[in-house]
């Protein structure tokens, strides 16, 4: 395994356009649950409710209240060593940008500055009827902590995170970056995602057709395995690894 960590690491030294795609399995070693995992989220009745768009507007404190744990109460989670390597990468500019699926904010956390969130972030709380009420996400979760819910100052509506939810669309300024920053990498990082969910699950192939290549770490089986050139099943493991490549040279 030391051989094949030494190997991911000159390729990413060697790459010209280093860009990593990360899914909810990154954020398993910071404690908080993926979604459709052997422990996933989604293994909990109803839990598909949490982000759905029409649920939200019956009934809105149903999403405060599951979401909490793993969004609002973030002051509790620490980033991983997979977020410190990959900012530290950002960092000595072996990394272009980071392409997330996550909505944790963990990566800002853990240092990294191009983040391209494809399905929405909580940075934002607006209020679905008042277009030009916005409350930032340290606000927002302190309310959330309390036991209540964060409204608008106008109507009283509970307000919605820029989070997409299920009946949404996605962000397009994101989507649209994230597609120009997969076409222009030669070397592509897919880190904890499955490359189930579509869109963001077909960004590798747009550095796959422009001739990169993927390297993939991920513990459950995505259907690209077999057009990677490196594949990986434990995140823990490869970025301990390139922890101490990165520390110790």
């Amino acid at each position: 395994m030391k051989a094949e960590i030494n190997t991911l690491f000159e390729r990413i030294k060697k790459a010209r356009h280093c860009v990593a795609l990360t899914g909810a399995g990154v954020s398993t070693l910071s404690g908080i649950r993926d979604f459709r995992g052997k422990n996933g989220l989604y293994n909990d009745t109803d839990a598909e409710k949490i982000f759905d768009i029409d649920y939200f507007e019956q009934d809105p404190s149903f999403y405060y209240k599951a979401a909490r744990s793993f969004i609002y109460d973030l002051n509790e989670k620490e980033p991983s060593v997979v977020h410190l390597v990959l900012a530290a990468l950002e960092q000595r500019g072996l990394l272009k940008s980071l392409i997330t699926q996550n909505i944790d904010l963990l990566h800002q956390k853990g240092g990294s500055r191009r983040v391209i969130e494809v399905h929405g972030s909580p940075r934002i709380h607006y209020c679905l009827r008042c277009a030009a009420v916005r409350m930032g996400f340290d606000e927002a979760a302190a309310i959330v902590r309390s036991g209540a819910l964060p409204r608008c100052p106008k109507c009283s509506r509970v307000l919605k995170p820029a989070i997409t939810f299920f009946g949404e669309s996605l962000p397009m300024d994101a989507l649209r970056d994230a597609s120009d920053e997969a076409q222009n990498a030669d070397l592509m990082l897919v880190l904890g995602t499955s490359l189930t969910v579509n869109p963001a699950a077909s960004i590798p192939n747009y550095t796959l057709r422009s001739g990169g290549e993927v390297v993939i770490v991920n513990n459950m089986p995505t259907p690209l395995d077999s057009r990677a050139v490196q594949h990986f099943d434990d995140l823990g493991e490869v970025f301990e690894g390139l922890w101490d490549l990165l520390v110790n040279g």
